[in-house]
């Protein structure tokens, strides 16, 4: 999803200020390949991951091309704690040029502006086309800003963020949060699940509710659910918000945002009273990104996602072509988070691998999904689960038994989900 001109013009300059605007490894205009065995679509967990285990599964015999438009890549995970205080974007901002020159992964930065799945090629913002053989397309959420009145206009002004994709937004809110008086109110609303990310809205209320704690004592946290109640880690969460934060946060369920009146910093719902804040975070419905959508990928759940054979991704709506991570109609309990889309990254991979070398495609697929959220700066809580093909349903479903939440936060959870981010960005990016 292209941003708007307020997000990219702050996020130059808050790159230009870290220093990742003389990234090497892109591919200028002029070297961009006519052909490629593999083309991905997407620099994010999903498909980063594809693009570098294509060539790690092949022994580096497939090319793949990368398009991706950014920089470099800026994770999602952890970065509700830039918005806290205690990381900086710096922090969780990691170089595409790993990929290129550890795996030989031909990075394109620019955006895919179509795809003809007829002809198998796809068009780049900058007027170049490339052929492709296979094409993996993981290009996260589109949100809607249309499903919320006045959104888009408060959203382009620079007035009301989501920071739903980690970035310029991320930098923004937390200026945002820092400038609110002590005493003043941060509202987060939450769209019907599914999103991306089920846990991350509660977890970044609680994170945000600990600077103020310890910064602005007299603020409070307003978490204001479209949903019936908490869709992850419920009880975790809501003990402790009565424990830690108690007078802080307040959550509030079944409200659904219908608009928002920016200059009088107003939210309005459904049924619900108006509720009125000095910070909005209004996180709209989601759908699957873009280009799926412009493609036709959307196939699902009211054309909102991409439905795909589980045991390769392979689209449902277009031969020869893959759809990963938050994009898909997930399998039942399947998250869209992070970890899960490097997961479907690998499977996809191994897939393609297979069908290209005239292998036969591994029959039992398993995906691990492990997803931490930080309370305060330094405790943490995890859900996580395990995932097996079911060939007779041809979907995945949870293994019993497997996975399962913590009893409670702690410092040494901490401590695992900064390793785990550390460990899956050099998985998927180096």
């Amino acid at each position: 999803m292209k941003q708007s001109l307020f997000q990219r013009r702050s996020f130059l300059q808050s790159t230009a200020a870290l220093g990742l605007l003389g990234l090497a490894g892109c591919a200028s205009t002029a070297g961009i390949p006519a052909k490629a065995k593999v083309v991905v679509i997407g620099g994010g967990y999903g498909g980063a991951t594809a693009a570098k285990y294509v060539r790690l599964l092949s022994d580096y015999k497939i090319d793949v091309v990368l398009i991706e438009p950014e920089q470099a890549f800026i994770s999602c995970p952890i970065s509700n704690l830039v918005l806290s205080g205690g990381k900086q974007i710096g922090d969780i901002t990691t170089s595409y040029a790993g990929l290129s020159r550890n795996h030989g992964v031909t990075v394109v930065r620019d955006y895919a502006s179509a795809i003809d799945t007829a002809k198998k090629t796809v068009t780049l913002a900058g007027g170049a086309t490339i052929a492709y053989d296979k094409l993996v397309v993981s290009p996260g959420v589109e949100l809607m800003f249309g499903s919320i009145e006045g959104l888009k206009a408060a959203n382009d002004a620079g007035q009301v963020l989501q920071a739903w994709k980690a970035g310029a937004e991320t930098v923004a809110l937390r200026r945002q949060l820092e400038a609110m008086p002590d005493g003043g109110v941060y509202a987060i609303t939450i769209p019907e699940a599914p999103y991306r990310c089920p846990p991350g809205p509660y977890e970044r209320a609680s994170v945000i509710a600990g600077y103020f704690k310890a910064a602005k004592p007299r603020s409070k946290v307003l978490i204001l659910d479209a949903n019936p109640d908490v869709t992850s880690k419920g009880p975790l969460f809501k003990k402790v918000w009565a424990e830690q934060y108690k007078g802080i946060i307040e959550y509030r369920n079944q409200h659904k945002a219908t608009a928002v009146d920016a200059k009088a910093g107003i939210i309005k719902f459904d049924v619900q009273d108006d509720v009125k804040a000095n910070v909005l975070n209004v996180l709209p419905s989601m759908r699957a990104g873009t280009i799926a959508v412009q493609a036709g990928l959307n196939n699902q759940a009211n054309n909102h996602w991409c439905g795909v054979n589980y045991l390769t991704f392979e689209s449902t709506a277009a031969k020869d072509v893959h759809v990963l991570g938050d994009s898909i109609q997930v399998a039942p309990a399947m998250p869209k988070s992070g970890h899960m889309a490097n997961n479907h990254g690998k499977v996809a991979a191994a897939a393609i691998v297979a069908q290209l070398s005239g292998w036969d495609v591994n029959p039992a697929p398993m995906l691990t999904n492990t997803c931490y959220s930080f309370v305060d700066s330094k405790n943490v809580i995890h859900v996580a689960s395990v995932h097996e093909y079911v060939a007779a349903e041809k979907t995945f479903k949870a293994v019993a038994g497997s996975g399962g939440v913590s009893a409670g936060p702690t410092e040494l959870e901490g401590s695992y989900a900064l390793s785990w981010a550390s460990n899956i960005w050099a998985d998927t990016l180096k």
